[in-house]
C-alpha cells in the first residue's frame, strides 16, 4: 500500500524509544512505501534522527507530564494537513492520544488506557505474556501473514565526526571503552561509582583509552570518576550532545553501563557491551544485540523497579564485584 503515511507517538524515555525502532523497522517492512513519521519529546529527537526507518521526526513541544490541551489541539489540527491514514499511540496515557485524534486520524491504534475511548478507535488489550517492553511495542505492529519482517536494526553513526571531536585524544590504533556510569531513572539502577573507576584504572592500566558518557545530570559521576582516576579519563559527560554521544560510541571497542538508554544506544550500534541490572530486570527491558551481555544477580527482592532502594542496602548492585565486569569487559 504505497499511500499509507503513518504517524508515531513515540515514548518518553531514550530506551524505550530505542527499542520502538523495532517497531519502525516491521511498519517499513510491511510498507516499504510508506512515510514514517515519529513525534516524541525534543530530547529524543537527535536519536530519531539516526534511525533510517523514520523520514520525519516531530518534535512534541511539551515538557515531561504536561497536558496543555490548547497547545495539543493546535498541534493536532497542524498535522491533519499531513494526511496520516494511521496512528500508532505507544504510551498509555491519555493525552499521549490527542494529537493523533485532533489531527483527525481515520485509525488510531494502540492500547487501552486511562479514558482513552473514542480517541483510541483500534484498541489493543495488553496480552500479559508481553513482558518485554519491545514485545509490547511489536503488538501495535500491522500485520500480514504473506510478509516475514526483520528485527534488524541499527543507528546511522558518524565515526569520523567522533574521531574529529576526539582529535588528540586518541590514535586510531586505540582500544577504546565507553563507560556511562549514570541511570536517569534513580540511584537503584545506578553501580556504585567507585566500581566504575576501579574498572577505568585498569583499563588505563592495560593500555586502554577510558571515555566516560552522560548528560549533564550525571555531571556529578563525571567528576567523581576523575577524582578517581586522577583525570585519567576523557570526561565527556554533559559536554556532547546526543548525536556526538552516538557517534563516539561507535568507534568504541567496548561499552560499560547501567540498565540506561545509552545502554539501548549501545546495542543499537552493535558494539560489544555488558550491562549491569539492579533494580530493573533484563528479562523485561534487555539491550536487543547478540555482542550485549547482562549482569544481574536476582536477589530476593529483585527486580523491585524502585528509583532508590526500598531496603537502603542495594546488594543487588553493590555485590557485583569490579573483579567479574573487568574480566567481562576488558
Amino acid at each position: 500500500m504505497s499511500s499509507q503515511k503513518i504517524l508515531v507517538i513515540g515514548p518518553s524515555w531514550l530506551g524505550d524509544m530505542v527499542m520502538a525502532q523495532k517497531l519502525f523497522k516491521v511498519i517499513k517492512d510491511h510498507y516499504p512505501k510508506s512515510k514514517l513519521h515519529v513525534a516524541s519529546p525534543a530530547w529524543t529527537i537527535p536519536l530519531v534522527s539516526r534511525m533510517p526507518e523514520v523520514d520525519q521526526p516531530i518534535a512534541l513541544p511539551f515538557s515531561h507530564g504536561e497536558l496543555n490541551l490548547i497547545k495539543r489541539y493546535q498541534l493536532g489540527k497542524s498535522l491533519k494537513i499531513e494526511g496520516y491514514t494511521e496512528a500508532i499511540v505507544l504510551t498509555n496515557s491519555f493525552k499521549s492520544a490527542l494529537i493523533p485524534f485532533f489531527a483527525n486520524i481515520p485509525n488510531r491504534r494502540g492500547f487501552l488506557g486511562e479514558m482513552r475511548f473514542g480517541l483510541i478507535n483500534d484498541r489493543i488489550k495488553k496480552d500479559k505474556s508481553l513482558y518485554r517492553t519491545v514485545d509490547q511495542f511489536l503488538a501495535l505492529a500491522p500485520k500480514n501473514k504473506n510478509v516475514r519482517p526483520s528485527l534488524s536494526t541499527y543507528l546511522i553513526s558518524k565515526p569520523s565526526q567522533a574521531r574529529k571531536l576526539l582529535k588528540g585524544k586518541i590514535k586510531s590504533s586505540d582500544k577504546i571503552l565507553a563507560i556511562a556510569p549514570g541511570a536517569e531513572y534513580g540511584e537503584a539502577k545506578r553501580w556504585p561509582i567507585e566500581y566504575f573507576a576501579q574498572v577505568s584504572k585498569v583499563a588505563i592500566e592495560k593500555g586502554w583509552k577510558v571515555i566516560t558518557l552522560g548528560s549533564t545530570h550525571d555531571h556529578e559521576l563525571g567528576k567523581l570518576i576523575d577524582k578517581l582516576t586522577k583525570n585519567k579519563v576523557i570526561n565527556l559527560i554533559g559536554k556532547t550532545k546526543l548525536e556526538e554521544v552516538i557517534d563516539v560510541m561507535s568507534i568504541c571497542n567496548s561499552f560499560l553501563s547501567n540498565d540506561s538508554g545509552l545502554m539501548h544506544v549501545a546495542a543499537s550500534l552493535r558494539i560489544k557491551q555488558i550491562a549491569i541490572f539492579g533494580s530493573s530486570d533484563p528479562q523485561k527491558t534487555p539491550p536487543l544485540s547478540r555482542h550485549a551481555k547482562t549482569v544481574y544477580l536476582g536477589l530476593s527482592c529483585s527486580p523491585c523497579f524502585e528509583r532508590t532502594c526500598p531496603l537502603q542496602h542495594t546488594n543487588c548492585l553493590k555485590n557485583i564485584k569490579p573483579e567479574e565486569i573487568i574480566r567481562r569487559v576488558i
